[in-house]
């Protein structure tokens, strides 16, 4: 099989971008997997209203990540947005307020059970819920956005920075004044 050619510039901005962040071992596994094989053809596009913020956090990338924004930004419209499985409609700010999307994994533009790749998009004020899952995880920021984990407080990687959260610990974000977007990567 064959990688779409705006998927595959994706990954090689991502791969850019991991490695000047000094990600570590993490981003050596998720460049390796990918590098090694193509998954199969994902699903069909789907959009949040949500998901009007991307472009507005797209437009404030500059610095070492603008190759990775733009590079996100060809393939933004192939992917299937939705909310998180836990999403409660009753909390309305979370609800109306986020949107995930896989872009190598479960359901993505690449299904694959090696690995994960997606994104977040929350507007502006938006608490992310806890949450925690057995994989490690590197994000990456697009945005300023703060991050929270079981053995960090609040803290925000800035434009080059990274957070990375250890196998099953619980784990937030949040947005601030501005919308928030931000890339993780996870090895299965």
């Amino acid at each position: 099989m064959t990688r779409q050619p705006l998927v595959q510039a994706f990954l090689a901005a991502s791969d850019v971008s991991l490695r000047a962040a000094r990600v570590g071992r993490v981003a050596e596994t998720v460049i390796e997997r990918w590098d090694a094989s193509v998954g199969r053809p994902g699903g069909e596009p789907a959009r949040l209203p949500v998901c009007d913020w991307v472009g507005v956090a797209l437009a404030g990338v500059q610095g070492p990540r603008a190759g990775l924004a733009v590079a996100f930004a060809g393939i933004e419209g192939q992917l299937a947005w939705a909310r998180r499985g836990s999403a409660d409609p009753s909390d309305a700010a979370f609800w109306n307020g986020h949107a995930n999307a896989v872009i190598l994994g479960p359901g993505g533009l690449e299904t694959r059970d090696d690995l994960w790749v997606g994104v977040t998009v929350m507007a502006p004020g938006v608490r992310y819920a806890d949450h925690h899952h057995a994989p490690e995880e590197v994000y990456l920021s697009l945005t300023p956005g703060e991050w929270w984990n079981a053995a960090m407080d609040w803290t925000d990687p800035g434009p080059n920075g990274f957070i990375y959260n250890p196998p099953g610990i619980a784990h937030a974000m949040r947005s601030g004044a501005g919308p928030f977007l931000a890339l993780w990567y996870l090895p299965l």
